[in-house]
């Protein structure tokens, strides 16, 4: 399994998920760059998304719902904020609605998502941080940690396969 650490930090409202890929760090950004890829990683297994927007440039807007297994499906987007290919990028992550328009009533997690060459492949950070402890709580309480992890772990099936 990719992922090698999840630490939670409610008082710095950050839960950090590490990970490890035997690709070299351009193979993993491409996944992330190209929306074909990163649908097939983006969400657990059981909730596959479909990105209908997606591009890795500064202030791009992609958005993305997620489908469950009974058809429900849950709207999200990301606004990018900065990029250093094949490095790493930050974005904001929020939920959306049906409409993909923003939900302001929900959380929104500020990413930094890292890559860096490590013994033959790479090491992958993923940080996401919260304005508040209580925002952090509500998307543990509805399984992101869980779900995050589920995601992550299909990554390396992906990078194989070409």
């Amino acid at each position: 399994m990719p992922v090698t650490d999840v630490t939670r930090d409610l008082d710095n409202r950050t839960l950090t998920i590490t990970a490890h890929f035997d690709s070299p760090v351009e193979r993993v950004w491409q996944l992330y760059a190209d929306a074909r890829q990163l649908e097939r990683v983006w969400g657990p297994p059981t909730y596959p998304a479909t990105f209908v927007q997606h591009e890795l440039s500064p202030g791009a807007l992609s958005l993305y719902y997620m489908t469950g297994p009974d058809g429900d499906r849950f709207g999200g987007w990301w606004r990018i904020a900065s990029v250093d290919e094949p490095g790493g990028f930050t974005f904001d992550d929020g939920f959306a609605d049906n409409d993909l328009k923003p939900r302001d009533n929900m959380p929104v997690s500020h990413n930094a998502y890292s890559f860096v060459p490590d013994a033959g492949g790479t090491a992958a950070t993923f940080v996401s941080s919260y304005d508040t402890a209580e925002a952090l709580q509500q998307v543990l309480e509805m399984g992101i940690e869980e779900g995050a992890t589920l995601a992550i772990n299909q990554i390396d099936a992906l990078l194989a396969a070409g």
